[in-house]
């Protein structure tokens, strides 16, 4: 997840291509008698659809607000006849290589055995995965540039088999240009879900694109039995106490946390935590005063995603204010920036989307560690004193 844009941009994007689609006229794709859906357990944002050696993929929530679908038709083979309708990209197996514009994606192409297909992304010092980083060093991968400025000539020249968009960020100015000169686009809308497992889903969406469907379905649901057993865990205890959880750090004097209905917040609640800022409603984040923060979390047990802060003496010189909080006292400040790649990429905003079972057991770990004895953390790190 190349998660460093701000809001605002991506705001203003997402109004910029409401405006663009709703002024797009195009026909209506009827679902032929002969395709057949394979319904999502989670994920709302796409839709697969299976037909006579071809799939339909329709991307139904690609970015906030109200927009048409995408429909893209993936043929098993060159020979396949096409079946009527307007798809906004056609894509053709088997696939050799692709372009990928989003950490989040890096784990799909791992875990569906595609790591070599990779051929180009935005920005190489982002990538954490360790099969990753090898096929990065052969020089198989080029260097796009910066996630915003993605250079598309550069994408063009490379002659994907296709290039997966993430909405995150500015690539979706690209799509027209891309399907012009004949390269597919696909885009992923995965941060729009906020059920943890309905973005770990969306690996069924590439594993469509790399004609790996069934793997993914076995990806997901060994990933997905992870995560229902580790939350099943917490349900069995539930006379445990439930300790009070801040988040957030202050950031030009305003403090941003995780709204109540955001994916973060959905991992907390199920972990067994109480959550202080429950009545900042919404999936994104919220803008608190640093006043505000105190009265409501002072006395909080907890305090997870302390930003990118090593120890609590940096939080401490950042802003003194951090230590009237009990949890800082306490020393029960965790961090999940910590474990990073050998460039410096943050593991947490590449993998931590397609592995909610860990970023679950993690928070189990540090809310009620006796449900889970013998388990180490992966992504969080307590903060010590230096």
């Amino acid at each position: 997840m190349i998660s460093y844009q701000n809001t605002f941009k991506l705001f203003s994007i997402a109004i910029l291509l409401i405006n663009l689609l709703a002024s797009c006229e195009g026909k209506v794709r009827s679902v032929p008698s002969n395709e057949k859906e394979i319904p999502n357990l989670y994920a709302k944002g796409f839709q697969v659809f299976e037909g006579e050696s071809y799939w339909v993929l329709t991307v139904t929530k690609a970015f906030g607000g109200t927009h048409k679908p995408f429909k893209y038709l993936i043929l098993e083979d060159k020979n396949v006849v096409r079946p009527e309708g307007d798809f906004d990209a056609v894509v053709t197996l088997p696939i050799e290589q692709v372009i990928l514009t989003s950490t989040t994606q890096i784990p799909h192409l791992d875990l569906l055995s595609s790591t070599e297909k990779l051929i180009g992304f935005p920005n190489l010092d982002l990538i954490s995965s360790p099969l990753s980083r090898k096929h990065i060093e052969y020089g198989a991968v080029r260097d796009l540039g910066s996630g915003a400025q993605a250079n598309v000539e550069m994408m063009v020249d490379l002659e994907p088999d296709w290039v997966m968009i993430s909405t995150m960020g500015e690539d979706l100015k690209h799509l027209d240009l891309l399907k012009t000169v004949g390269i597919p686009a696909l885009i992923n809308g995965e941060y729009v879900e906020q059920h943890p497992l309905g973005r770990a889903e969306w690996i069924k969406f590439t594993g469509v694109l790399l004609g790996k469907f069934e793997q993914a379905c076995k990806v997901f649901e060994e990933i997905a039995n992870e995560y229902l057993e580790a939350s099943q865990l917490v349900d069995e205890n539930a006379s445990i106490n439930r300790p009070t959880v801040m988040a957030g750090v202050m950031y030009k004097d305003i403090w941003y946390v995780p709204g109540n209905d955001s994916w973060g917040a959905q991992l907390l609640k199920a972990a067994g935590g109480m959550y202080i800022f429950d009545d900042q409603e919404g999936t994104g984040s919220a803008q608190l005063s640093y006043e505000y923060v105190l009265d409501q979390a002072q006395d909080a047990e907890f305090w997870l995603g302390a930003s990118d802060y090593t120890s609590l003496e940096a939080m401490r010189a950042s802003d003194k204010r951090y230590v009237n909080f009990a949890a800082f006292k306490l020393g029960n400040v965790y961090s999940y920036t910590s474990k990073k790649g050998e460039t410096g990429g943050i593991e947490y905003f590449e993998l931590g989307y397609m592995r909610p079972d860990l970023i679950l057991k993690d928070l189990i770990k540090i809310l009620h560690p006796e449900l889970l004895p013998d388990y180490s953390m992966y992504f969080y790190a307590k903060l010590d004193e230096n």
